[in-house]
């Protein structure tokens, strides 16, 4: 309510605008535009173009997967699977030479 009763603004503190003339660009008759050459006109694309396609994102994923596997992380879980299956294998290897020479005792 206090609003009601502001003082106006000054009519020198407003500036005037002018307006600036809008020339349109001559862009010419419109323009047809073909379609891709990898799509028909339908907008289907090609065999080609799919394929390409699919190789390239395959290419991609493989670059990836050999790029992550050279990190030291990687290596080093590498390296502790490559213990495991030795520690599995030896202690099969037990396994079975315990059985071998206990079956062979009765």
């Amino acid at each position: 309510m206090a609003d009601e009763h502001a003082p106006e603004p000054e009519a020198a503190a407003v500036v005037p605008v002018t307006p600036v003339p809008v020339t349109p660009v001559d862009s010419g008759p419109a323009a047809i535009v073909a379609p891709p050459p990898d799509y028909s006109a339908g907008g289907v694309p090609s065999l080609d173009f799919v394929r390409d396609k699919i190789e390239g994102r395959f290419a991609r994923s493989l670059g990836s997967a050999e790029l992550a596997g050279e990190t030291p992380e990687a290596r080093s879980a590498a390296e502790q699977q490559a213990e495991r299956e030795k520690a599995a294998q030896d202690k099969l290897a037990a396994i079975r030479n315990s059985l071998r020479g206990s079956g062979s005792g009765t």
